[in-house]
């Protein structure tokens, strides 16, 4: 990781708790002095997106929030899945598949690293305090 990690939170297999995910982003980020907007719009994405993806049987997602050395939040997600993701092309009629093109435009980089063993992913974003 960019970071150490400084707050973390499993996610349980139910979309509905991605409002949770949001008040947890918000709590960290304020405690940071942050504005909560943009990390919570990207976690909300990489959360739902591991959703998404996983099976029951797969597990739970965890999300890792931390700083980097010049200040801006790194934030992770980690799942059972070794499927990467990729940006998709934009669909004006799809309710789906832009997701990480807006990750890819709120933050400063994003990329997906794969555990080791076939264990799953991590994908990550770094946030800018601005």
């Amino acid at each position: 990781m960019g970071a150490a990690a400084e707050s973390e939170m499993v996610v349980k297999q139910d979309f509905g708790v991605v409002a949770e995910v949001r008040r947890f982003v918000r709590l960290v980020s304020g405690q940071w002095g942050m504005d909560d907007f943009v990390p919570c719009l990207v976690a909300s994405e990489l959360v739902t997106n591991a959703l998404r993806h996983a099976s029951e049987e797969d597990g739970d997602v965890t999300l890792r929030l931390g700083r980097t050395e010049d200040d801006a939040l790194w934030m992770e997600v980690q799942d059972a899945t070794c499927e990467l993701p990729h940006v998709q092309e934009a669909d004006m009629i799809s309710e789906v598949g832009r997701g990480l093109l807006i990750v890819e435009q709120l933050s400063r980089c994003w990329g997906v690293r794969p555990l080791a063993n076939n264990a799953g992913k991590v994908v990550f974003a770094v946030i800018d305090r601005s």
